[in-house]
């Protein structure tokens, strides 16, 4: 159906509001996402490997406006999860964005919303990978395997564990967010413990002054954090699993907004406390890339086996990543598969209803980045998130793209809005979009890889429009597939 056909749909109790169409993708699905899975869901989204990997090297570049940082990005990365929740509460679907791109932009709207989420997820699944294996080149025990048979033997335990069912999928994801929550909030209490006790950490004494005696909140200026940005926005990445998990289950309208609310302050909370905590332990030189910041701090105070224990956790994070982003993509690539968009096997389910074709189709471009663990081992994890980053800003882009016109259709009267919304159209939606793409932007000045990977824009452009005219005739077929006029 084409865009101008669903603004035409037939009426229903309301003489200009058009009946709510159905994305053919959602058939099919169970509904066995219980209100704790979608809730940890969203924790688990907005705690990850950004966090408990990338921040020690921020920290160590920004220094204690780090914390700055993550608040204002959280601070948009919750306007596009707000917008996305409004609309699901409108007509939720496991297409997600993917399904609202094609009701408001058409079929290629959805196209390039589906295969950016799919750059996205592909790339950030390497990244998992990679922080995997060098976490788990912490112990002794692994260093002399290759960082490649690690990431390969992740990916495949992975694997196995998303195509058994939806349930186990979400019982996974809400024992990896009651690990990562009781780790930060096991830290967060012996940072402040330490603080207060003024306990020796790394040879000093934890409080202000390790921050004014090192260069203050900016000690390398306002520039660093400004480009660290970029890296931040990444951190926040998989937010909007909560708009795909909602077609999975059985209480949306209940369920979505108590999860979109709690995140403001949970990203307050654990992203810009824990950053406040770690500056005011150890200075920001002390941190580095190569080691997440919480086993810095850890290790420098003695505590036996703590270093271990939290790597374990660390590694934690990136399976949850991955076991995410198998799950995601999944659903996306049936969704748009069901429109002639993605290829055919994509939208195949197995007995247990999981989208498998899709979730292999991911794996595929996974077993890439083990090639690429190889290779470049230790640029492997940097490479691939600078492009991951181009996935994500492209898809919160779309997402507050298609929220303006619907907020738009509804001022018309041609679609109702939820009780829950997203406060102050359109300003909200258009400054969201203009950081975002001021982040991707800022890309240019990290002339090692960040300028090379805005230069593999035009090569993605080039790519699209060849895969369009290579589908379209598909899609154009699937049109009476792609949004049928059914009611809710």
């Amino acid at each position: 159906m084409s865009k101008e056909a669903v603004e035409s749909a037939p009426v229903t109790t309301h003489p200009q509001v058009a009946q709510t169409p159905a994305d053919a993708g959602d058939a099919g699905y169970s509904k066995d996402l219980k209100a704790r899975h979608v809730n940890m869901i969203a924790i688990g989204g907005a705690i990850g490997t950004g966090l408990f990997l990338g921040a020690g090297g921020r920290l160590h570049n920004a220094g204690p406006a780090l914390a700055l940082a993550y608040l204002v990005c959280g601070v948009f990365a919750f306007f596009v999860v707000r917008a996305l929740g409004e609309l699901v509460l409108y007509r939720p679907s496991s297409g997600s964005f993917v399904s609202y791109a094609r009701e408001f932009l058409g079929e290629k709207g959805a196209y390039v919303a589906g295969w950016m989420y799919f750059l996205n997820w592909s790339t950030t699944g390497i990244a998992d990978i990679t922080a995997i294996a060098l976490y788990t080149h912490y112990w002794s025990l692994f260093t002399s395997i290759p960082q490649w048979v690690l990431a390969l033997i992740a990916l495949a335990v992975v694997l196995a564990v998303n195509l058994i069912s939806v349930k186990i999928f979400g019982e996974m994801e809400f024992w990896f967010a009651i690990i990562k929550v009781a780790t930060l909030v096991g830290f967060m209490l012996i940072g402040i413990f330490l603080l207060a006790t003024q306990h020796d950490v790394g040879g000093s004494k934890p409080g202000l002054s390790v921050i004014t005696d090192n260069g203050g909140v900016f000690p390398h200026g306002l520039m660093p954090v400004v480009l660290v940005m970029q890296g931040v926005i990444f951190a926040y990445a998989a937010l909007e699993l909560v708009g795909v998990a909602a077609g999975e289950t059985a209480e949306p309208e209940k369920i979505v907004p108590r999860a979109v609310n709690s995140i403001m302050w949970r990203v307050g909370l654990f992203y810009v406390g824990s950053v406040v905590l770690l500056a005011l332990l150890l200075p920001g030189s002390v941190y580095s890339a190569d080691q997440s910041p919480f086993v810095t701090v850890l290790s420098k105070i003695g505590v036996p086996a703590a270093g271990d224990v939290m790597n374990l956790v660390v590694l934690t994070a990136a399976m949850s990543s991955l076991n995410s982003g198998l799950y995601s993509t999944g659903r996306i690539l049936r969704s748009m598969a069901m429109a002639g968009s993605a290829p055919k096997f994509t939208a195949r389910m197995n007995r247990s209803q999981v989208p498998y074709g899709g979730i292999l189709l991911t794996c595929a471009v996974c077993v890439l980045g083990v090639g690429l663990n190889y290779l470049v081992p230790s640029q492997a994890f940097e490479i691939v998130l600078n492009v991951a980053s181009l996935g994500i800003i492209s898809t919160w882009v779309i997402i507050m793209i298609c929220h303006l016109i619907f907020v738009r259709r509804a001022r018309a009267g041609l679609v109702d809005r939820p009780h829950f919304q997203l406060k102050f159209s359109p300003v909200t939606e258009i400054a969201t979009i203009a950081f975002l793409l001021v982040c991707l932007g800022m890309m240019w000045n990290d002339a090692e890889v960040g300028r090379k990977t805005l230069l593999l824009i035009p090569l993605i452009a080039v790519m699209l429009v060849a895969g369009w005219f290579g589908i379209r005739r598909q899609a154009s077929k699937n049109s009476g597939q792609e949004l049928t006029e059914l009611s809710k």
